[in-house]
C-alpha cells in the first residue's frame, strides 16, 4: 500500500469532510450506511468481480480525523494506481466536470508519439470549441468566427496529469458554486434534450445551469450522436442526413475534431466523462469509443454536412488577386489570402464571384499587386470554398 508523506498527512488534516465526500461521489463511490460519526462508502468496479472496495469516511472532525483521511488517501492510491499526493491535489480543486481522452498509441504503456499527442490535443481543443459553439447556438455547421464566450470557455479548460491506462489525457472544466452553498440539489437531469421534464422544470434547469456545465453536457451528447451517426453510415454504406442531431451538439466541426484526435494513423480512442458532484447528472454517461472505421465514417459525415449546409454569411477575406476568370459569367477572381475570423490565419485560394462594379477594381488590383478586402458569403466548392453575395470589395493601394 502507498504510504503518504508527513507533508501530505498534514495537508490531509485540512480537508473538510464534505470535500472528501464530494471527491468520492465524483469517482463513483456511494454512501451505503451511516455509522457512529462516519459513513461507509463503497465502490464496485464493473470489470472486477468480487466484493466492493470500502472506505470509512468521517463526517465530522475528531481527534483522529487526519489519520482517517490519510487511510482514505492510501486506499484511493491503490484503487486509482496513482500517488496519494495527486489525489490530494485533485480533492482541493473547485467543482469541475472531467473529460478523459484515452489514446491507444503503439509502444510502452504510459507513452505516446509526439505527433499523436499534438493531433490529439488539437482535436480536444476543437472538440471543446465545437461544444461551446453548440451550447450558444446549435448548428450543423458552426461558423469559423467564434464568439467571445466560446474563446473564454476554451481558455478555461485545464489539463491534468495523465492517468494509468495506455495514455489518458485528463481535462477538466471549472464550474461555479451551486445555488445551495456549493451543492445544487436539483441536479442537472438529462444529458440530451430534457423532453421528459415539464416545461416549468426545464426553464428552471436552464436558468440554474452554468455555461460550463452546458458545454460539458453538449460535449458528451454531441460525441454520443457522432458515434451513432458513424454507426449508421457504416451499416448503410452511405451517409445519412443527421442534421436533426444538431440540437444535441452534433456538428461538422465536432466530427472533424474527433477525426483529428484519431490522427493521420486513425488510431482508436475513447472519451469518458465524470460530472461534478456539486451538480449531479442523473442520466448515465458511459464511455464512447471511436475506432478507425468510425473516424473514416465521421470524415464523410462532416463533409456531407458542410456540402449541404455549410453556407457562412458575412465572411471577410483579405489578400491579393492572383487570377481573373473572364470565361465565366458572372466574372470571378481568385484571391490568395486569409479570413479575418480564422484564428490560424491560414493562407488559401478562394474563388470570388464579382459584382459588375467590382470587375474593374479587381483588374486594377491584379495589375498593380494591391491588397483587397472582400466581404461576402462562403459556400463549399470541392475541397475548398467559394465566396458569393459580395457586399464590399475594397482595394488597399500600397
Amino acid at each position: 500500500m502507498s504510504v503518504i508523506t508527513d507533508a501530505e498527512f498534514e495537508e490531509a488534516a485540512t480537508l473538510a469532510p464534505e470535500v472528501v465526500r464530494r471527491y468520492l461521489s465524483t469517482k463513483g463511490w456511494s454512501a451505503e450506511r451511516d455509522l457512529s460519526g462516519a459513513e461507509l462508502w463503497e465502490w464496485n468496479p464493473r470489470d472486477e468481480p468480487g466484493p466492493p472496495y470500502e472506505l470509512l469516511v468521517p463526517v465530522r472532525r475528531r481527534r483522529d480525523y487526519a489519520g482517517r483521511v490519510a487511510d482514505i488517501l492510501e486506499t484511493l492510491a491503490v484503487v486509482e494506481a496513482r500517488p496519494a499526493g495527486d489525489i490530494l491535489r485533485e480533492m482541493r480543486l473547485p467543482p469541475v466536470d472531467w473529460q478523459f481522452l484515452r489514446l491507444v498509441p503503439p509502444g510502452p504503456s504510459g507513452t505516446a508519439p509526439l505527433l499523436d499527442l499534438v493531433s490529439a490535443l488539437t482535436g480536444l481543443k476543437d472538440l471543446h470549441t465545437a461544444a461551446a459553439s453548440s451550447a450558444l447556438g446549435p448548428r450543423a455547421v458552426q461558423p469559423a468566427q467564434k464568439p467571445q464566450p466560446v474563446k473564454d470557455h476554451v481558455a478555461a479548460v485545464r489539463l491534468d496529469q495523465t492517468r494509468v491506462g495506455s495514455y489518458v489525457v485528463a481535462a477538466h472544466v471549472p464550474l461555479p458554486e451551486g445555488p445551495y452553498g456549493g451543492h445544487d440539489r436539483r441536479g442537472q437531469g438529462s444529458l440530451f434534450e430534457e423532453t421528459e421534464l415539464t416545461r416549468q422544470n426545464v426553464l428552471a434547469a436552464q436558468r440554474s445551469e452554468p455555461f460550463a456545465r452546458k458545454v460539458s453536457r453538449m460535449l458528451y451528447a454531441g460525441v454520443a450522436c457522432a458515434h451513432e451517426a458513424a454507426e449508421r453510415t457504416l451499416v448503410r454504406d452511405s451517409v445519412p442526413h443527421v442534421e436533426h442531431m444538431a440540437g444535441a451538439g452534433l456538428s461538422a466541426n465536432l466530427c472533424e475534431a474527433l477525426v483529428k484526435i484519431a490522427g493521420e494513423e486513425r488510431r482508436d480512442f475513447s472519451l469518458s466523462f465524470a460530472w461534478s458532484s456539486e451538480r449531479p447528472m442523473e442520466q448515465p454517461s458511459p464511455p464512447v469509443s471511436i475506432t478507425r472505421r468510425h473516424a473514416v465514417a465521421l470524415e464523410a459525415v462532416a463533409q456531407d454536412l458542410r456540402e449541404r449546409l455549410g453556407r457562412e454569411e458575412g465572411a471577410v477575406l483579405h489578400g491579393v488577386v492572383t487570377k481573373l476568370h473572364r470565361d465565366v459569367a458572372p466574372r470571378e477572381a481568385t484571391i490568395f489570402g486569409s479570413f479575418l475570423h480564422d484564428d490560424t490565419q491560414r493562407q488559401r485560394r478562394v474563388r470570388v464571384e464579382l459584382r459588375t462594379e467590382d470587375i474593374d477594381r479587381a483588374a486594377d488590383a491584379w495589375r498593380r499587386g494591391w491588397e483587397v478586402t472582400v466581404t461576402g458569403d462562403l459556400e463549399p466548392r470541392g475541397t475548398g470554398v467559394r465566396m458569393r453575395g459580395v457586399r464590399a470589395f475594397v482595394v488597399r493601394p500600397e
